[in-house]
């Protein structure tokens, strides 16, 4: 690239990067307000909330990354074609494609690297979100105890601790309600969690069992210790139901046909792998519609607010379009060829519309120039 064109290329760069880092912190903030109850509920440290949150980001940023690219575009151009900065490129002999070349570079690398997003990092980082939010959820250690609270699992189990000291608990009440005809509580003075063949434990130390008998008496046991088996009061999220945006492309495209949720979803799942293999397009379109925002007609020192908002409407009616096809396709899968032909006629007719305007204008412009030239000769 020439100078003139790094520069370009770094101003669109440096304004897309703003936008998207401004946009995604944005939207990251407003996707971790959902996700405070693992610390208010699950009582889960900071870091894995953080964790969590950051883990979305990839998503978010991979929508955003379009817009920001046509925003930046625009912005960029408009500002130095303002300065004249384009004119004078262009009396240099610079052509329409080596003005846009460096936009669409940038376009290009934005669109490959969407593309890597959507097909390996995405289901990477929901993957991992979604069984760090289930671990979080099924600690029923973190979600029982709480010193000085009565808390409840499914209403069968109540728990109580008085204090905790380091990894042991003080003054412990269970009522257990499985056996509603036969409800147990037991008192310890103190217990720990441990893990006994491989199942969750409370052992309780100087504990009293009390239980009502058949005939409705009062049945008290002393142990010096007793063991209080947690599996069964377990969440059980072992097997995750992965959604679509959790899967990779070929799980996305061949599914399982003996797997009851997969084969009834298998419409949306197949809209969800075109979708990941068409939105990359959409920042070669949204570099085009902002090219063709500033560059698309004559200079103007009063500006291109028309032009600009003509192009900003079109942005928007794509993306909408597009995502009205992305929806409907779940439900009708012919709407999947829409993605495909939406962006890529797009790209087409906005090439042509850009750069055969050019090639005309540089077929009229030159025998001017060359005219004059002439004049200039003769008069010398």
């Amino acid at each position: 690239m020439t100078k003139v064109q790094s520069y370009l290329f770094y101003e669109v760069l440096r304004a897309v990067v703003i936008i998207v880092g401004g946009l995604a912190l944005l939207a990251l903030l407003a996707q971790g307000l959902s996700r405070t109850d693992l610390i208010l509920e699950n009582r889960q440290s900071a870091l894995t909330y953080f964790y969590i949150v950051m883990l979305g980001s990839p998503q978010i940023i991979a929508l955003l990354t379009p817009l920001a690219l046509f925003v930046a575009g625009v912005w960029s151009l408009n500002r130095i074609h303002k300065d004249s900065e384009i004119v004078v490129a262009q009396a240099a002999g610079m052509t329409r494609w080596q003005i846009a070349s460096p936009i669409m570079r940038l376009a290009v690398i934005c669109a490959i690297a969407h593309l890597g997003v959507n097909l390996w990092v995405q289901p990477l980082a929901q993957r991992a979100m979604r069984e760090t939010v289930a671990v979080a959820r099924a600690d029923l250690a973190a979600a029982l105890i709480r010193p000085g609270q009565f808390t409840t699992n499914d209403e069968r189990l109540t728990f109580y601790a008085r204090e905790q000291i380091g990894g042991e608990l003080r003054g412990v009440l269970i009522s257990d309600m499985t056996d509603e005809a036969n409800p147990t509580d037991i008192l310890a003075r103190s217990a720990a969690l441990v893990e006994i063949d491989g199942k969750p434990t409370l052992l309780l130390r100087d504990a009293l069992s009390m239980q009502l008998d058949e005939n409705k008496q009062l049945s008290i046991l002393e142990f010096a210790q007793y063991p209080f088996d947690l599996s069964e009061y377990m969440k059980e999220d072992s097997d995750l139901a992965l959604k679509a945006s959790d899967k990779f492309l070929h799980e996305l495209f061949f599914v399982d046909r003996t797997n009851y949720f997969e084969l009834r979803d298998a419409d949306a799942l197949l809209a969800e792998a075109n979708t990941r293999l068409t939105s990359p397009l959409l920042n070669i379109v949204m570099a085009l519609i902002a090219i063709i925002a500033v560059l698309g007609g004559d200079f103007s020192r009063k500006g291109y607010g028309k032009r600009i908002a003509i192009s900003s409407a079109a942005a928007i009616t794509v993306l909408i379009i597009q995502l009205t096809a992305q929806s409907a396709a779940a439900d009708d899968p012919a709407m999947n060829a829409l993605q495909w032909i939406l962006p890529l006629c797009t790209i087409a007719g906005l090439s042509y519309a850009y750069f055969s305007r050019g090639r005309h204008l540089g077929r009229i412009e030159r025998p001017n120039i060359d005219l004059f030239r002439g004049t200039g000769g003769a008069s010398a």
